[in-house]
């Protein structure tokens, strides 16, 4: 089974059109992590920026909202696989702690053979890197991890090619 990260972007689709290709006919799971608002709020340090807890956080139904986007997006995701040549389910997760944890604890619970995900082309010296998600998972995995890069990261590394081996002599 392979684990699918997903999260809308242009290149998490990328990257199930590409594992549909490699892997047809597999079956997936397409993961899909979200946070509450108060863990959003806590991670990107607005708490302190003014922001005051008082009784219940999410009186207002915000994370309600937040997990049903969750869900909506890993619908997506399931079309997308399913067109893509898949056999895909949906997964939603909470973030616990680090995404790059929580994917792999996912990816363990499910004993998935491989765990895929995108990444992106920040452009110039970045697009070099790979997204900080993606090499966090890959660095810490205890199980294969097919990272894809975008098709602009693509793109950009054929140019950069292009010029390069005519530059160094070689054709």
């Amino acid at each position: 089974m392979i684990l699918i990260c997903y999260d809308g972007s242009k290149d998490a689709q990328a990257a199930i059109d590409r594992v549909g290709e490699l892997m047809p006919g597999s079956d997936a799971t397409v993961l899909v992590i979200w946070e509450t608002i108060l863990e959003t709020l806590t991670r990107t340090g607005s708490l302190g920026m003014g922001f005051a807890m008082v009784g219940d956080f999410d009186d207002d139904g915000t994370d309600a909202a937040i997990e049903k986007a969750a869900h909506d997006t890993a619908a997506v995701g399931v079309q997308l696989a399913t067109a893509a040549g898949l056999v895909a389910e949906a997964r939603i997760a909470n973030r616990q702690d680090d995404i790059a944890d929580d994917i792999l604890a996912v990816a363990r619970a499910l004993d998935a053979q491989v765990v895929v995900l995108g990444t992106r082309g920040l452009g110039s010296v970045k697009s070099l890197m790979l997204g900080s998600v993606s090499h966090a998972v890959l660095h810490h995995a205890d199980r294969p991890v097919l990272v894809i890069p975008s098709p602009a990261l693509v793109e950009e590394r054929q140019r950069w090619v292009e010029h390069a081996l005519p530059a160094a002599g070689i054709s």
